[in-house]
Parts: C-alpha cells; sequence; structure tokens
C-alpha cells in the first residue's frame, strides 16, 4: 500500500488497493459529480458501515471543479488520499494515486447526493456535509530518538504459517482460527514448517476506561485462543499498526505501544504485523524508523519471544533499517493480488533489496496466493518457486481446511520448501533472456537453486549452464524439487520444456 493507502476493502487502499472487502464503505463517501447547481465542488459526507466494535466509519470528501475536471481529497481516521477526475453532465469518475486506468469511484450525482460504486462493486452514498461532519482531531506525538532495538534471537529462517486477510478479510472470527488451526494440523502444514496462524485486521475491540485494547464479539477470549493454538503445536500471531487506526478503521496502538504490547504478551501472543495505514496521516516516511522502533521497544520489554512484521510497503528504504527497530520481516511491496501481474511484480522488487535478507530479518513480497483459484497451478508453482528462491516468508493465505490436490502438493512440497529456509538466508537475484527469467540461489551445503521462469504466452525451452551456477566444479547431482526426480546435465548443459507462466526449478551440487 503506499503513503495514502484507502480502506477499500478493510485493508487500506492506500498505494495498495488489493484488499478487497472490508472497508470500502470508507471509501464510499469519496465522490461525486455535480451536487448542487453540475457543480461537484464542495464537502461531502459518507457514512459507512458499522465496524465489528460497534464504531461507525465516515468518510469526508472534499472536491474542486474546474470546467469537467476535478481534484480533491478524500479522508477518514484509516487514510488521507488524493483524487483527480472528470464530470460529463451528472456523471463522475475519480481516480486515486494508484487507481489510473480504473477509476476508484464512480456514479451520478442523485436528488443531491453522489450515488455511485468503489472500483466497480461496492455501492456506496456521500451527502452534503454539514458543520456536524468533522473527524476526530489527533494529537501529534513526536517520534522517540533513534537507537538500536536488540535481536530478539527469533526468525532464523523466513517465517512460515497463515494469515487470515486474503481470503477470509473481515470475515476472520474465533472459531474460524480454530478450525484453521486443526487443519494445520491434519493437513500436514504444521509438520511442514507452518506454525504461525495469524489474525489480521478486525479482532479490535474498543479501549476500555483504562486505555487498553479489547477484543470485539468475533473474538470472545483471546488468551483462550491463543491457549488453543499453543496446545496444536502452533503459535499466533496478531495485528496492529502505528496510527491511531488501522487499515480497516479498527482502533490502532497510536500512543498505546507499550500497552498494547503487554495486552498481546499476556494473551500468549507470538507474531505481529504492524501496518502503517493511518500513520500516514500524521508521521511522514522519514519517520517511519523511529515510529516502529517504538513499538520494537515495547515487544522487546515484555520479555515474550514475539515476531516483529513491519508492513510499511517497501516506503523509505525499510530494509536498510529494519533490524535496528527489532524487525524481524519487513513488507517490500504493495499489497499482493491473486492474479500473475501482482505476483510477478512483487517478486521483481526484490532485486534491490536482496543484499539485506539473512537470518532473523527478511524481505517481505507479501502473503501467498497459492489455492485462492485466480491463478493457474503452474502459475502457483511458479509463484511457491519465487519465493522459496527470495528467501521470502512462506505465509499461505487459502482456505487449509478445503485445500485441492493441487495446492496440497504445491504447498507441502518439502524440497522447494528446504530451499526457502535453507539456513545460509541467500536471496537469489534475476538475469532475463527474452521471456525467460533465470534466478539462482547460493544454499549453505555448496549447492545451488535454480529456477527459469517462462514469462511468455507459449511453452520455451529453458537450457541451464552449469558454468553460470558458479558451483567450483562439476555437476556431481541434479534433481527437479517439482517432478521430485534426479535429471542429468548433458555436457555441461540442462534442457527442458517449461510451460507459460510455468518454472523449472532444480537443486544442483557440484563433485
Amino acid at each position: 500500500m503506499s503513503m495514502t493507502r484507502a480502506n477499500l476493502n478493510g485493508r487500506s487502499i492506500l498505494g495498495n488497493a488489493a484488499k478487497t472487502a472490508v472497508g470500502l464503505s470508507l471509501c464510499l463517501m469519496l465522490v461525486t459529480l455535480p451536487g448542487f447547481g453540475q457543480s461537484l465542488a464542495g464537502r461531502w459526507a459518507a457514512i459507512g458501515r458499522t465496524l465489528d466494535n460497534g464504531e461507525q466509519e465516515k468518510t469526508i470528501l472534499e472536491l474542486a471543479q474546474t470546467g469537467d475536471q476535478l481534484t480533491g481529497t478524500m479522508k477518514s481516521q484509516s487514510f488521507s488520499m488524493d483524487l483527480n477526475g472528470t464530470v460529463t453532465g451528472s456523471h463522475f469518475e475519480l481516480f486515486g494515486p494508484r487507481s489510473k486506468t480504473r477509476p476508484m469511484l464512480a456514479g451520478d450525482l442523485v436528488n443531491g447526493e453522489l450515488h455511485g460504486t468503489v472500483f466497480g462493486r461496492r455501492p456506496w452514498t456521500a451527502k452534503p456535509a454539514t458543520a456536524a461532519d468533522q473527524l476526530p482531531v489527533i494529537s501529534y506525538i513526536e517520534p522517540p530518538p533513534l537507537h538500536n532495538v536488540a535481536y530478539n534471537g527469533l526468525a532464523k529462517t523466513p517465517p512460515m504459517g497463515w494469515n487470515s486477510w486474503n481470503l477470509f478479510q473481515g470475515r476472520v472470527d474465533d472459531q474460524t482460527v480454530r478450525s484453521i488451526a486443526d487443519a494445520m494440523v491434519s493437513s500436514g502444514m504444521r509438520d511442514a514448517g507452518y506454525v504461525y496462524v495469524n489474525i489480521d485486521d478486525t479482532w479490535e475491540g474498543v479501549r476500555d476506561a483504562a486505555g487498553n485494547i479489547q477484543t470485539n464479539h468475533k473474538f470472545p477470549d483471546m488468551k483462550a485462543l491463543a491457549d488453543y493454538v499453543h496446545s496444536k503445536g502452533l503459535k499466533l500471531g496478531i495485528y496492529s499498526g502505528p496510527g491511531p487506526r488501522t487499515c480497516a478503521g479498527y482502533p490502532g496502538s497510536y500512543g498505546h505501544e507499550e500497552q498494547d504490547a503487554k495486552t498481546f504478551a499476556a494473551w500468549g501472543i507470538d507474531y505481529l504485523k504492524y501496518d502503517w495505514c493511518s500513520a500516514a496521516t500524521i508521521y511522514k516516511d522519514a519517520q517511519l524508523q523511529p515510529v516502529y522502533q517504538k513499538m520494537g521497544d515495547a515487544l522487546a520489554s515484555t520479555g515474550r519471544p514475539i515476531v516483529y512484521s513491519l508492513c510499511e510497503y517497501g516506503r523509505g528504504s525499510v530494509e536498510k533499517w529494519g533490524p535496528e527497530v527489532g524487525g524481524n520481516l519487513w513488507r517490500t511491496t504493495d499489497d499482493i493480488r491473486d492474479e500473475w501481474s501482482s505476483m510477478i511484480g512483487n517478486v521483481e522488487e526484490q532485486v534491490p533489496t536482496a543484499p539485506y535478507a539473512g537470518p532473523g530479518h527478511w524481505n517481505d513480497p507479501d502473503m501467498l496466493e497459492i489455492g485462492n483459484g485466480h491463478m493457474t497451478d503452474d502459475e502457483y508453482r511458479t509463484h511457491m518457486s519465487l519465493w522459496a528462491l527470495v528467501a521470502a516468508p512462506l505465509l499461505a493465505g487459502n482456505d487449509v481446511r478445503s485445500m485441492t490436490a493441487a495446492t496440497r502438493e504445491i504447498l507441502l512440497n518439502k524440497e522447494v520448501i528446504a530451499i526457502d529456509q535453507d539456513p545460509l538466508g541467500k536471496q537469489a537475484s534475476p538475469v532475463k533472456n527474452g521471456g525467460l527469467e533465470t534466478w539462482i540461489k547460493p544454499l549453505a551445503d555448496g549447492s545451488v537453486a535454480v529456477g527459469v521462469v517462462n514469462l511468455g504466452s507459449a511453452e520455451a525451452q529453458a537450457s541451464i549452464n552449469s558454468r553460470d551456477l558458479k558451483l567450483g566444479g562439476k555437476v556431481k547431482r541434479a534433481r527437479d524439487v517439482w517432478k521430485h526426480q534426479d535429471v542429468k546435465f548433458t555436457g555441461e548443459t540442462y534442457t527442458a520444456a517449461v510451460p507459460s507462466h510455468g518454472v523449472l526449478l532444480l537443486r544442483v551440487s557440484a563433485k
């Protein structure tokens, strides 16, 4: 997501309009057309949905109009976003920072109100704002001076587990998490290394009189849930952010960092995803490091081992300072979508971050979409292969309770997982040759993993030359880790057909 991540789905669109479903209401307020006398200029208010904690969303849209051109801003407690667009008659289209070709808001002026849809899907309505339509004023809290937070000793290999957002979004609840934990065991995922069961946004209630964060009705007893997950040999993760509101509009940890860290520790939390979102309405990118440091210190002070996942969409060169704030992994991209272009785009953004990956601190191109149904099995094998080659965290985002045989085979491929979990912790970088892209990853035992991805629309012949692998000797063994069989180099070359958007992934060792 980017600096201004508008909450289209409960997650923010701020730079990342990919999470689709929970907070679309926020955007609802956004739009419009000629409200009064064919002019959309002015201030509009949209009252959104009622959150699971009983609070109600509100968004304010301020528009200026020159001829048929519209400019303005949309604000809520979770985000602030610049907009631009056009008016034709009574019809308007408004684009956000990342919606260059597809309007984020589109609709018409109807009886003095703006009626339309968000990204062509979710309906919204905005009315002329009154003096009572004000967003709460947030007092500024100065970030702390910089210092290094000690390494917590965790995540010596990329974290593996499951996260609720990609599939369940705001529908996640206690029973869902329990049943997912059960399935992590029965499916073999836990034994393959997937140990974190992470609750993303929308678990939050309101704060009590002492400022302690509560859960909402979907999670009646977080400590009991943690105990249940732990009884399965798994670990429980949770979500918050450094701003006053999360991406889905729930209370964030702004001004309550130490308090929330103690609460998480008391519940038995093992992993925290900390999402920038509304912090962008208060702080600038130059302040990312001290803001994330504040929670890093708070987690360390609890004495409980909690993996710290920074979610700031790659802003502020996070790979250079992530370890200094106690981070174990950090997002290097906007949110992933279950489509080829998004997946490939996210992994390509790992290239400049490669020198900064290693045990205890990992670059994170976002969660896995494998099994969610909008890519082919070949594309999902490529997804899994590339995440392994770039030493990315492996956080499944599908319904592990009802996996197809193909999805199960992809996620549970122990030879591919071993490449991801290699203790050397090196990250591969690509070399392109036409429609083929070759990634080579050094491994701790002196062998290498080499993946060739076919970016084209037709099957292609991929050749791997042993001299390019820099093994220091002739090939002793080469294994196709998707076919689970050894293959032979003829001379110094191995050639195989790779389907469109497919991958050839070998583990090669020298004599």
